[in-house]
C-alpha cells in the first residue's frame, strides 16, 4: 500500500461521508457475515446484480476468477445482471469491452446508469443539453437528444438549457468553473448520469462524474437530479429486464462502495454484499468504514 493510494481512498470516503444527506434513505441491520467468497453466499437468492469495478475488473484488467464465480452462479440456476454507473462510453463499446476482458454477458444483462438517464429524457420535455462527456464517440448511444459537448467555449454552457454530466474524462477545473458560473447566471436543470465519486483504476482512484456534481451543489446550492446507484431507477431498470422479478429478498447487490452500491441495494429491499479487496475501500479498515457510514452490508466478502 502506497501512502497516495491510502490518501486517495482517505479522502474518497470522506467525500461519500460528506454528500449522505443527499442520499436515498435505508434501514440496516447491525453485523454482518463474513465470507471467503461469492460462492459461500449466493444460495439463497434468484438474482445476484453485479458491480463492475472492483468487482469484475480494475480499470482494464479483468479481476481473477470472476468471470469463472458468474459461470458458477449460471450454473447454479441463478440470474445474473451487471449494475454499473459506469456511462462514459456507448452500449456498444461496453459490451465489447466486457468481451474483451473475458465475460460472455448478453445486452440486456447491463444495466448503466446512461441507460437510466436516457430512460428518464425520453419522458421529459425536449431542451437543447450541454454534455459533460468525452467526444471520441461523438453522441452515439446517447438516444438521438439535442446535444452538444462543453469544452472551452463560455458561450455554450450560457446557451444550452440543461447539463448532463455523464463521463469526467477531460474535464478540467476550468470547465467546471464555466459550468458553475453560468449556472449561478441562469439556473437550470442538471441531470447526472455517473453518481460515482471515485472508481479504481490501475494507478488509482478517478474522479468521476458525481464528485463534480457534488462540488456544483456545494457552489451553487442548486437541486440536481442524479441516475444511477444508490438511486432506484437503475436498478428499476434491471428488474423491468427479468421475465419473472424476484422478491427484493431473493435479490443480492454485490459491491466495493458502501455508499452506492450497498447502500442502493439495502434501499430496494435487497439483501447486498460488500467485496473488499480490490474496490474503492480495498486500503482502508472495512469494519471502521461501515461503522463511520452506518451503512452495513449483510454480507462483506474479499473478492467474487
Amino acid at each position: 500500500m502506497t501512502e497516495t493510494l491510502l490518501a486517495e481512498s482517505d479522502a474518497a470516503f470522506e467525500s461519500y461521508l460528506a454528500v449522505r444527506h443527499r442520499l436515498p434513505a435505508a434501514r440496516f441491520g447491525t453485523d454482518w457475515t463474513t465470507a471467503s467468497s461469492l460462492a459461500e453466499v449466493a444460495a439463497p437468492f434468484d438474482l445476484v446484480l453485479l458491480d463492475a469495478y472492483g468487482v469484475l475488473n480494475v480499470g482494464e484488467t479483468p479481476i481473477a476468477g470472476a468471470a469463472a464465480c458468474i459461470a458458477a452462479l449460471r450454473q447454479a440456476g441463478k440470474a445474473v445482471m451487471v449494475v454499473s454507473n459506469s456511462a462514459g462510453y456507448p452500449k456498444r463499446r461496453m459490451m465489447d469491452r466486457y468481451r474483451r476482458l473475458g465475460f460472455d454477458f448478453a445486452p440486456d444483462e447491463v444495466a448503466t446508469s446512461r441507460e437510466a438517464l436516457l430512460a428518464h429524457l425520453a419522458q421529459a420535455a425536449p431542451r437543447r443539453w450541454g454534455l459533460m462527456l468525452g467526444s471520441a464517440d461523438g453522441t452515439e448511444g446517447l438516444g438521438g437528444i439535442d446535444a452538444c459537448f462543453l469544452a472551452e467555449d463560455r458561450a455554450i454552457y450560457d446557451a444550452v438549457d440543461g447539463f448532463l454530466l455523464i463521463g469526467s474524462e477531460g474535464w478540467t477545473e476550468t470547465r467546471q468553473a464555466m459550468l458553475e458560473a453560468s449556472l449561478r447566471q441562469r439556473p437550470r436543470p442538471v441531470c447526472v448520469g455517473n453518481p460515482d465519486i471515485v472508481a479504481p483504476r490501475e494507478d488509482g482512484l478517478s474522479r468521476e462524474p458525481g464528485f463534480f456534481a457534488h462540488r456544483l451543489i456545494d457552489a451553487t446550492g442548486m437541486s440536481v437530479r442524479f441516475f444511477g446507484k444508490p438511486f432506484p431507477e437503475i436498478f428499476d431498470l434491471a428488474l423491468a429486464r427479468c421475465a419473472d422479478p424476484p422478491a427484493p429478498e431473493r435479490v443480492l447487490m454485490v459491491g466495493d462502495t458502501l455508499h452506492t452500491d450497498i447502500l442502493g441495494g439495502r434501499a430496494m429491499g435487497f439483501a447486498t454484499a460488500l467485496v473488499t479487496d480490490h474496490g474503492s475501500l480495498a486500503n482502508l479498515d472495512v469494519a471502521e468504514a461501515i461503522r463511520r457510514s452506518e451503512i452495513v452490508p449483510d454480507f462483506v466478502i474479499g473478492g467474487i
